[in-house]
């Protein structure tokens, strides 16, 4: 998530915020009603990543605390965005469902879900989550999975949350901005990473300053390396083109979540095909590379490698 010049402060009031409309929403469903309700829907959509080795989340988000307004809200046809992201390959689309910074709803992610059901690729609720219960709002909507802001909450919160949404059949994607998240991240991992499904579990990088709304240059290859590599890792603001998607890839992310170039760009559906193809290139390069270095005789000692 993108924050605002009061940094931490923002995630609070965002939180707060948050909470407040999960109690409104509690008055208009309990969540034995909501539990009810999923009980009779199919399971949901499952994250399948590409063979390639680099997939695309790909975003709808009607306006950036950063930028302003993407798109009009009014007007956006959320159907057909949606769809030219999975016919660009997306392997999921992420739906901003926070109304009073992101123009965001969950009529929006409603509407996503259903449209991207006919490809088979998967929503995923993005939002200030503060209670199990919008766990479950996602799910009724037909989201495949949801995003947790690790810094936003305690830990225990952060557990309900996540177990939560594993028993729903969601995938989550834990969203980190520096190391002691990333440390966190690998706690809430290693206890839940074997009875999870394959891909269920997400880590990414926000590479966006909370304080300053600004990317921070070099943050996402800065911490590629701390990530766990035994799921997948994600790449989250500071990716606007193609060669954005083959840089993060060749730092070994799997994946990338795009929102602004996309929304704010005339071609949705070319440029994230062009960012899935570059990505996928430069894995293909880095492949090759760790390949040729592995396959090379020993250099003898004293002798000089030849070129």
């Amino acid at each position: 998530m993108s924050g605002s010049p009061a940094g931490g402060d923002f995630l609070a009031s965002m939180a707060q915020a948050s909470q407040a409309r999960c109690a409104r929403a509690r008055q208009l469903r309990s969540e034995a009603q909501l539990r009810d309700f999923i009980a009779r829907l199919p399971a949901p959509l499952p994250l399948a990543l590409a063979d390639q080795g680099f997939d695309l989340i790909a975003e709808l988000k009607l306006r950036s605390p950063a930028v302003g307004a993407l798109r009009p809200a009014a007007s956006e046809d959320v159907p057909a965005r949606v769809l030219a992201y999975a016919e660009a390959g997306a392997a999921a689309v992420s739906v901003l469902t926070e109304p009073s910074r992101f123009d965001g709803s969950m009529l929006h992610l409603e509407k996503a879900a259903r449209a991207l059901s006919l490809h088979g690729v998967p929503a995923m609720r993005k939002d200030f989550l503060v209670d199990p219960y919008q766990v479950l709002e996602a799910r009724a909507a037909g989201a495949g999975g949801v995003l947790l802001i690790l810094r936003m909450l305690p830990r225990p919160t952060l557990e309900a949350l996540l177990d939560e949404a594993l028993a729903q059949g969601l995938f989550v994607l834990l969203e980190t901005f520096d190391e002691a998240d990333i440390a966190l991240a690998q706690e809430l991992l290693a206890t839940r990473r074997e009875r999870a499904p394959r891909d269920a579990l997400l880590v990414g990088v926000n590479c966006r300053d909370l304080a300053t709304l600004q990317v921070v240059p070099g943050r996402l290859e800065a911490l590629a390396a701390r990530l766990p590599t035994e799921v997948p890792r994600v790449a989250e603001s500071g990716v606007g083109s193609a060669a954005d998607a083959a840089r993060v890839a060749a730092a070994g992310y799997d994946l990338a979540l795009v929102g602004s170039a996309l929304m704010s760009g005339g071609e949705p559906r070319q440029l994230a095909a062009s960012m899935l193809e570059a990505a996928r290139a430069a894995i293909g390069r880095r492949s090759r590379r760790g390949s040729a270095r592995s396959s090379a005789p020993p250099v003898e000692p004293g002798a000089r490698a030849t070129s």
